[in-house]
C-alpha cells in the first residue's frame, strides 16, 4: 500500500523540466536543458543555431562553465523559442546593471531585501 502512494505522489508533483520551461525562474542550465528537451533540440542543432560549439553548450547545461554574457544568453533563447528572462541569472544582470545606473537604490534595496527578510 505504501508503495502505491509513493508512486501516486511522485505522478502528481510537477517535473523538474516541465516547471522550468513554462517560464518559471529557474537556474540557467536548469530551463536550458528542459527547453531543449520540450521543443526536441540537440546540443549540435542549438550549436548550429548560434554559432557556439556543441561542447560549450553542454557545459552550461551542466554547470560546468559559468552563465554566460547576456548577448549569449538572448541568442541562446532566441534559438530555443524563450525571452531571455525566462532565465533567472539574465534578471539578476539585469538588476544589479539598473542598481548600478542608480546607486541611491541600492542601499534601500539592501535594506528591503536583505535585511527585511
Amino acid at each position: 500500500m505504501a508503495r502505491k502512494t509513493a508512486a501516486v505522489t511522485k505522478k502528481s508533483a510537477p517535473s523538474k523540466r516541465s516547471a522550468a520551461s513554462n517560464g518559471s525562474s529557474r537556474p540557467f542550465g536548469v530551463a536550458l536543458e528542459a527547453r531543449m528537451h520540450d521543443k526536441g533540440i540537440s546540443y549540435r542543432a542549438l550549436a548550429e543555431k548560434t554559432g557556439l560549439s556543441a561542447g560549450y553548450l553542454n557545459h552550461l547545461v551542466h554547470g560546468n562553465r559559468p552563465v554566460p554574457a547576456n548577448p549569449v544568453i538572448q541568442s541562446i533563447a532566441k534559438a530555443v523559442g524563450m525571452k531571455a528572462d525566462s532565465f533567472r541569472e539574465f534578471r539578476i544582470r539585469k538588476v544589479s546593471e539598473a542598481l548600478a545606473k542608480k546607486p541611491e537604490l541600492v542601499d534601500k534595496v539592501y535594506v528591503d531585501i536583505v535585511k527585511g527578510k
